[in-house]
């Protein structure tokens, strides 16, 4: 098995510290993406695939869209059910989508795009898009502006040869010759230093990296970051970065 497969099933061990300690998304956030398609999440069909344990599905479904999760791990999915237990929820993958065609107004990759083939899943997105929909990704990325988001992005290149921090840009964009907009939404949140520590130990470098070399790193982390932050609590600052593309409208109409 690769290390891209190993790593995108390894979330499946840490179900519910990625639910407790990963961060949300800000409502800005959403106004961005009922903005840049044009139509309100209120009443939309929506497909929210990769849908882990639901953290943006449950924020989807608050903005009154009609949402439909999409998740392979057995125990993210089980993560979900248990929280959102009235969300329809679909195993799959974004690579072949279990999907009728033209069944979504809008398909949501949230934090979840850069684990498929883009030369299958955008043909499965569009597909199951009705004529005028849209496609939407984004992720929750560490700001580097920050000095101290900084310094720790570093120590996680220099000694895990990762940035920690979102997947690569090239992962994040879409294949040439689909028109795109894009957007950046920052915010920031403040959490117990314990939290940031599980949601950095949530990312899948860690989770294959054994249990050993991740309690020594995330010991250090800690020692780093009660220096910056004495009262244990962190204030972690994101960029939220948005990608929305539109459907083909029907020739017909």
């Amino acid at each position: 098995m690769t290390d891209h497969a190993l790593r995108a099933l390894s979330f499946d061990a840490a179900a519910a510290q990625y639910d407790a300690a990963r961060p949300g998304y800000p409502p800005a956030l959403f106004d961005a993406v009922e903005e840049l398609t044009g139509r309100p999440l209120s009443g939309s069909r929506v497909i929210d695939v990769g849908a882990g344990t639901g953290i943006a599905t449950r924020l989807l479904r608050e903005r009154g869209a009609q949402v439909t999760a999409v998740e392979p791990g057995a125990k993210m999915a089980a993560q979900l059910r248990g929280t959102l237990p009235d969300i329809p929820l679909v195993r799959g993958f974004g690579d072949a989508l279990p999907l009728a065609d033209g069944c979504a107004d809008l398909v949501t990759y949230a934090q979840s795009w850069h684990w498929t083939d883009p030369a299958r899943s955008v043909p499965e997105a569009l597909r199951v898009l009705r004529p005028g929909g849209a496609l939407a990704l984004w992720w929750n990325v560490s700001d580097p502006a920050v000095p101290w988001i900084a310094a720790q992005d570093e120590r996680l290149r220099r000694e895990l040869t990762y940035g920690a921090h979102g997947a690569g840009g090239r992962a994040r964009r879409l294949p040439d010759g689909l028109e795109s907009v894009e957007r950046r939404v920052h915010w920031t949140r403040r959490v117990p230093l314990d939290t940031h520590l599980a949601n950095l130990g949530s990312h899948s470098v860690f989770l294959v990296l054994g249990e050993e070399a991740t309690t020594h790193f995330l010991a250090r982390e800690r020692a780093e970051l009660l220096a910056l932050f004495p009262d244990g609590v962190v204030e972690e600052a994101y960029a939220v970065e948005l990608t929305v593309t539109l459907s083909a409208p029907d020739s017909s109409m």
